[in-house]
């Protein structure tokens, strides 16, 4: 695996930017290939090998996806939206998995090295350099944890399909919906998230 710093500076590069965020993920993707015996993610075979679910949808996934080399079109990385910047990550040939997750007491001790008064830029500088530097182990806490990655779920060509009753739109990988004894998609079932509009 190549260095923190290297790793920092490209994922930053690609993100668009430096944040205390892209300093937690690649800390973060580090640590946790290397518990589930991970030496180069992103590059075969171990690219087979790795699926990270990651819980929040901010600059600390991007920073993971680029370390680990997944992605959500290869279903090699799973958006679980918990609102938590942590992430597990699982070895599907051994089966082992960890979990890394930002302390609370990281978070304080970042907080009490900003001085009053400080503005948003100078804030986000201190937080760079203090997660940079924090042992990992005050920084993360890391569990070992049991993953059952769902056949649905797995990289790989879609081995489920299913029509929607409804609408007849195809559904992949068992994400349809039974309602009132019909198989539906998501949106006929439970409503969009989106609304058409009319065009002229």
């Amino acid at each position: 695996m190549k260095a923190f710093e290297t790793l920092l500076k490209e994922s930053a590069a690609a993100h668009g930017q430096l944040s205390m965020g892209q300093v937690l993920g690649v800390r973060m993707a580090m640590e946790g290939c290397r518990r589930i015996g991970i030496e180069n993610p992103g590059e075969m075979p171990d690219i087979q090998k790795l699926i990270v679910f990651v819980e929040i949808n901010r600059c600390p996934a991007d920073a993971i996806a680029y370390v680990t080399g997944t992605s959500l079109g290869r279903r090699t990385l799973i958006f679980m939206d918990y609102g938590i910047i942590a992430a597990s990550f699982v070895n599907i040939e051994t089966g082992k998995a960890f979990r890394l997750e930002v302390k609370k007491s990281a978070r304080a001790f970042a907080a009490k090295k900003i001085p009053p008064g400080a503005d948003p830029e100078e804030t986000e500088q201190i937080e760079i350099e203090v997660y940079r530097q924090m042992d990992t182990d005050d920084l993360f806490s890391i569990d070992q944890v049991q993953v059952d990655v769902k056949a649905c779920d797995m990289p790989g060509l879609p081995k489920f399909k299913a029509v929607c009753q409804k609408c007849g739109q195809i559904i992949l990988d068992k994400r349809e919906v039974m309602k009132n004894d019909q198989v539906l998609c998501r949106a006929c079932a439970m409503g969009a998230y989106y609304k058409a509009v009319n065009n002229p």
